[in-house]
């Protein structure tokens, strides 16, 4: 007998800051009644981050997604239930030229490398030492050039604006430049990933494994490192307190990350207010 569950083939990824949390970095009852309510009528829920699967535990714990769960900016497919990656794409290490190039044109830049595992602080400032201090990290140090194993991404910051400027500039004009993606990821932080590689990639590969049509997609997002996302997705949805990159990305608005937006998104979808 086929199903009647109403929201069975459709996949719901959203991003978290911003997004599916609040901006005290907490997730709303309205969003979790919701997200169980579409997830028991056959849709699946996850998210898509540009957070290391090691420092995102609580927040897949309190969400419990039925998917695999995008992360590292689209480098990787990361399923919680059994504690693997489903897919990854690693960044070519000639992408520590570039970052030798940034420590001394822009010797103010923090630096941090990450792997698929841990995440290594370079070169510390003080965006750096706020970082660790947002996400509890440990401060595992060594040189960029010698960090261990497969190279997920490299991660710049600074909350000086002219420093991001000028880290711009030197990635943009160094001969390997056209190798690599680069995203800012917030406004404080800007990022090499691997070519081609984005959180919209990542959310076209996730519908591959789970074989869900790419139209019935939904991203949801606030930033600029989501609009590849936005735009990949059958609906891609803004926050009402979305960057302008994103906003302009969108196919449509929905309510501010402090208003249960995913709650909102989903009994749209059920009403048909919005149709898929």
């Amino acid at each position: 007998m086929k199903s009647t569950k109403k929201f069975e083939g459709l996949l719901i990824c959203t991003d978290l800051d911003g997004t599916l949390l609040r901006d005290d970095k907490t997730i709303s009852r309205e969003n979790i009644e919701a997200i169980e309510y579409f997830k028991s009528e056959g849709g699946y829920f996850t998210f898509v981050t540009g957070r290391m699967p090691s420092f995102v535990s609580k927040m897949y714990n309190a969400i419990n997604p039925n998917a695999p769960f995008g992360c590292i900016n689209g480098g990787g497919i990361f399923d919680h239930r059994t504690m693997k990656y489903v897919w990854t794409q690693s960044l070519d290490r000639s992408a520590l030229e570039m970052v030798a190039a940034v420590d001394k044109e822009v010797a103010e830049m923090g630096i941090q490398v990450n792997t698929f595992d841990n995440i290594y602080f370079n070169k510390d400032n003080e965006t750096m030492v706020h970082f660790r201090q947002e996400t509890g990290l440990p401060n595992l140090s060594c040189h960029y050039n010698d960090v261990p194993g497969e190279l997920a991404k490299v991660v710049f910051g600074s909350d000086e604006e002219e420093d991001i400027q000028r880290l711009i500039s030197v990635l943009n004009s160094h001969p390997l430049t056209s190798k690599f993606g680069y995203i800012r990821s917030e406004k404080r932080l800007y990022e090499i990933l691997p070519k081609g590689i984005s959180k919209g990639s990542v959310l076209m590969k996730l519908a591959e494994i789970l074989s869900v049509s790419p139209e019935r997609t939904i991203a949801v997002g606030d930033y600029n490192n989501d609009v590849a996302m936005l735009k990949a997705a059958g609906i891609g949805i803004a926050v009402k307190n979305a960057s302008p990159e994103a906003l302009a990305a969108a196919d449509m608005v929905t309510v501010s990350n402090e208003e249960h937006a995913i709650a909102r998104i989903i009994y749209d979808i059920d009403s048909g207010k919005i149709k898929i």
